[in-house]
């Protein structure tokens, strides 16, 4: 088993937009750590540190929150993000224990190539899991390697790793193999339909024929 990261927090004193703001500035991110009947507990930690944990570990990731010596065992419970920089503007932190197992949204990624002719359409990002706090899957596989038209992959074909339950509905659909989609070539016949339909430009010799008519009768 991997061992816990430790992040090392201060905690924070002042609240509201203003201190949050001065903090991101120093590259310092806030957040707070909750849960087990505590009370919440208000921080800030390096910015590139906890954003490398949540990117390398995924967003349920485990770690050792410390704080003035004291180790908080913690799960990343949810994140906001800038929109523009795409840093981390506030954390989530949820108190956990040793040997609990918890409820987690783990993603689903596929692995391989359907068949030839077919089109993967994935319906689902996540499953709801159920998992012990330090053996949390970072993602769940799928191989879709030559699957044809019509094939299909439920919640309940997804392999789990062992000591993890599916919480979800196990008739969930997780991927759908259909026919791939073919844009419609239009035929000649329709294309000489349409080009009789338009205007074309007039021969010049009959607009001056024409004209030399008209002034001769007015004439």
């Amino acid at each position: 088993m991997a061992k816990t990261p430790i992040i090392k927090a201060d905690e924070r004193k002042e609240f509201g937009k203003g201190p949050s703001r001065r903090l991101r500035v120093q590259r310092r991110l806030p957040g707070v750590l909750y849960g087990h009947n505590t009370e919440n507990i208000h921080f800030h930690v390096d910015l590139l540190e906890m954003q490398a944990l949540v990117r390398n570990n995924g967003t349920n990731a485990v770690l050792e929150l410390e704080i003035d010596g004291q180790q908080h065992l913690a799960m990343v419970k949810h994140v906001d993000q800038n929109v523009l920089t795409f840093d981390i503007d506030h954390i989530d932190l949820l108190s956990i224990k040793r040997g609990e197992k918890v409820e987690v949204d783990v993603p689903v990624v596929t692995e391989g190539e359907v068949a030839p002719g077919a089109q993967l359409l994935q319906e689902t990002d996540t499953l709801l899991l159920e998992a012990d706090v330090l053996n949390i899957p970072e993602e769940l596989t799928v191989n879709v390697e030559g699957l044809e038209p019509g094939a299909q992959i439920t919640a309940a074909d997804v392999t789990l790793p062992s000591g993890v339950t599916l919480v979800g509905e196990p008739e969930d659909l997780v991927v759908n193999v259909t026919f791939e989609e073919v844009a419609e070539v239009p035929e000649e016949g329709e294309e000489g339909e349409i080009a009789e339909d338009e205007d074309t430009p007039e021969d010049p010799s009959e607009v001056e024929a024409t004209e030399e008519s008209s002034e001769t009768e007015e004439h």
